[in-house]
């Protein structure tokens, strides 16, 4: 396989991908054997190919993916209405803490933040998979130690945690994922309903195409 079907190949596979997707994984697209090096190679293309578009092909913890770029925002934001924030302040500053200062015990948070953390907070963020406990803390109680995920670099598009912004200020950090989540939740939303308009269109056809079909005698 020459190197411009084998661009192909991935950028086809990663364009209709809904999960990120390793050089390891894509591997799997080729009946004969391709060295991962020749395809990391060509994912680096690609992503060349892709600079100067609304879309960019970005390297994560988790693998490779398509996405929207921040600069498209303004514009991809006008597909929806404007909602209100999913998450709260105290959801933020707990994410931050966690995310800038892990592992943290939930004591460890509350003495930073000044407040007690609910029990709703962290399960919130448990549940959206953005955080876990890691291990526990050889101390009185043997409180547990919180950390962020590999989904939450996903979702946030961040390929390790030294990508996250030097902040000094509590207020700061929470104020940069705040944004990142954002992001995240517009865009989500965006393929969403591109995927829901995609799928209405498909259906469409397909009613078009039995209501054009004849009886048979």
């Amino acid at each position: 396989m020459n190197s411009e079907q084998l661009k192909l190949v991935l950028e086809t596979a990663l364009l209709c991908a809904n999960e990120p997707m390793s050089a390891n994984e894509l591997t799997r697209l080729f009946l004969e054997e391709v060295p991962v090096a020749d395809i990391e190679a060509a994912l680096a293309d690609i992503q060349a190919a892709w600079s100067e578009k609304g879309m960019e092909l970005c390297h994560l913890a988790t693998g490779w993916r398509f996405q929207s770029r921040l600069a498209m925002r303004e514009y991809l934001d006008r597909l929806t209405p404007e909602k209100p924030p999913k998450y709260s302040r105290a959801v933020m500053e707990t994410l931050a803490i966690i995310a800038y200062r892990q592992p943290v015990t939930r004591g460890e948070i509350e003495e930073i933040r000044g407040v007690t953390v609910s029990s709703n907070v962290v399960k919130q963020l448990e549940d959206r998979g953005w955080i876990e406990v890691v291990g526990h803390k050889d101390t009185v109680g043997r409180p547990g130690l919180y950390a962020t995920t590999k989904q939450f670099l996903e979702d946030l598009s961040l390929q390790s945690l030294q990508e996250l912004p030097m902040l000094e200020s509590a207020q700061e950090q929470a104020d940069s994922l705040a944004q990142h989540v954002i992001d995240f939740e517009n865009q989500e939303q965006v393929q969403a309903e591109q995927a829901s308009a995609t799928e209405s269109v498909d259906s469409s056809s397909s009613d078009a195409d039995v209501a054009g079909e004849k009886p048979q005698s």
